[in-house]
């Protein structure tokens, strides 16, 4: 199990919550003349685009072209926000959305004399995302303070990881879209370490002042950084994707980007081609979906060509940027001077971290299967690329998919029915596949029923809508709505006889030469049967009725 050493450190009792210093309605107000201009503090909110949508612009194109001359060296740092039912260092829960400071105590506020234990959860979700991303595990690390000023962060410094991070070394594999050219990608992580958040400002229009919620403050998170691999603001968005996958599969945290639970900042530089010294970065923030990331990417690969090419390579400074979503461009935030002294320095009131490789061991083996392996295993079931990256992209689509054909091993035909009507009810009801009423079991039942003839593929799409909509099973509805596939030969013929006496006109023109009347025929016996007809012993019976006279 994993152990924790105390150092001497001798433990004293927290504050009692100091009721008095929360004011207006929770809120702490701070101060702020605001010196610089000011910034747009209302999110726009964007329906988040297909990767298809971006990938087709003007802009796309043209650094498709800038890329003939130039490389783009891209790497990413991923904050995810871990799912535990406590903060990092004290018992307060946090809840996304809850009223301003109302999810604090002496510990999240940095009151003096208040300590901080750590919450044992974190190093279990941190072992566990190191061995999902292949990382060498530091068996014995600490945390360290980093020290920095901000209205936000009331201690004054953050607890986080500095020169032993719990995990380093490690990556992540992906398969890109067959839309941008498919293929197989391995991008480097160099470290994972472990850190907590920051509180958030609220700006006022005015800027005058503004408001200090601090909830989010001590709130778990894991900093991935990435190495310099990507070369594509597609790649980029990809590795981000996949590493979204990664946290839900593991259930480590949600990773919904709309609510600030996976956060990534990109930074981007470029090169001549064959040149090996890099170029100067440009940080990105504000990217709230992975195709904001991409166009931003894009954008700024397009901004420091035309530099380049403008003889003005100079202006390419080391500065934090934001992306102007309406704008669809990035704008200076605040320019970087040089590398920030964090005054880090291991953090004394918090023991070193240590756990055996027995631990590591265990959390190795209760692993879920994870995203990577279980395209594989889809691709070697036959499934194609297309169907493999649409299945496994969600877990609970997955899980769905394969609870389906552990009943029924057809995996066609129950990707086909997830992928086409399921899919799109869920897209128009707004629905995950978790809040249909439909059950995995009774999908294979109905994919069962549909291949032993029981009912036919029409009847089994009209069944399936009811059993998303309303629930039931396959074999009650079969029952109570008499949808048993006719499949008597003889039934069929007095039906096809019964038709075919009922048109003779088209009969006349069928016989004529208009033989694309067949489907006129096949229509009305199918309709006299309430759709229960064999579709191919009806069309088998009509060609031999149809045809008998003929000539």
């Amino acid at each position: 199990m994993a152990l924790t050493l105390l150092k001497g450190i001798q433990s004293r009792p927290l504050l009692p919550r100091p009721s008095t210093f929360i004011t207006r309605k929770h809120v702490f107000f701070c101060s702020m003349q605001n010196t610089q201009t000011e910034t747009t503090t209302t999110t726009t909110k964007t329906k988040q685009q297909t990767h298809s949508n971006f990938t087709e612009t003007p802009r796309a194109k043209a650094v498709e072209k800038v890329l003939k001359d130039y490389e783009a060296i891209i790497g990413i740092e991923t904050h995810v926000q871990l799912a535990t039912m406590t903060k990092a260092f004290c018992s307060c829960a946090y809840s996304y959305g809850s009223q301003p400071n109302s999810c604090i105590c002496p510990v999240c506020m940095g009151l003096p004399g208040a300590l901080p234990v750590l919450n044992s959860k974190v190093i279990e979700y941190a072992v566990m995302l190191g061995v999902a991303l292949n990382c060498k595990l530091s068996l014995n690390s600490k945390f360290d303070r980093k020290q920095y000023f901000y209205p936000d962060l009331p201690k004054g410094y953050q607890i986080s990881q500095f020169d032993i991070p719990i995990a380093t070394n490690g990556f992540i594999d992906l398969d890109l879209p067959l839309e941008f050219g498919g293929g197989h990608r391995r991008f480097g992580i160099t470290r994972v370490h472990m850190e907590e958040d920051a509180g958030k400002l609220l700006h006022t229009g005015s800027g005058s002042y503004s408001q200090v919620d601090l909830n989010r403050a001590g709130v778990p998170l894991l900093e991935i950084v990435s190495e310099p691999d990507m070369r594509t603001g597609i790649e980029a968005a990809e590795y981000a994707a996949e590493l979204q996958r990664v946290v839900r599969y593991l259930g480590v945290s949600n990773g919904n980007m709309q609510e600030g639970s996976l956060r990534c900042d990109v930074n981007v530089s470029i090169r001549p081609i064959g040149q090996l010294e890099f170029g100067t970065k440009v940080e990105i923030k504000n990217l709230n979906s992975f195709s904001a990331m991409s166009r931003a990417i894009d954008f700024e690969i397009a901004r420091q060509a035309a530099l380049y090419n403008q003889g003005q390579a100079e202006e390419i400074v080391q500065e934090t940027r934001l992306w102007e979503e309406g704008a669809q461009k990035t704008v200076t935030m605040r320019k970087k001077e040089g590398l920030a002294d964090y005054r880090y320095f291991p953090e004394p009131d918090l023991p070193e971290v240590i756990f055996t490789e027995e631990y590591v061991n265990g959390i190795r083996d209760s692993l879920p299967e994870l995203p990577e392996l279980k395209r594989r295993r889809y691709e070697e079931m036959g499934l194609s690329m297309q169907d493999v990256l649409f299945l496994a992209n969600d877990v609970n689509v997955a899980d769905f998919f394969d609870a389906t054909i552990a009943k029924v091993p057809d995996v066609k035909l129950a990707a086909n029915w997830i992928m086409g009507d399921i899919a799109a009810y869920m897209k128009n009801e707004k629905l995950s596949i978790n809040e249909i009423k439909l059950s995995p079991q009774e999908l294979s039942e109905l994919i069962a029923s549909i291949k032993s003839a029981t009912i036919s593929g029409k009847i089994g799409k009209e069944i399936l809508l009811e059993l998303m909509e309303k629930g039931g099973t396959v074999k009650g509805l079969i029952k109570e709505k008499d949808l048993v596939q006719i499949v008597d030969p003889v039934e069929i013929e007095k039906i096809v006889d019964k038709v075919i006496t009922n048109n003779p006109k088209q009969l006349e023109q069928y016989r004529g030469g208009k033989t694309k009347l067949q489907g006129f025929f096949a229509g009305q016996v199918m309709k006299e049967s309430k759709g229960k007809a064999n579709p191919g012993l009806v069309n088998k019976i009509l060609l031999e009725k149809l045809n008998a006279k003929n000539g």
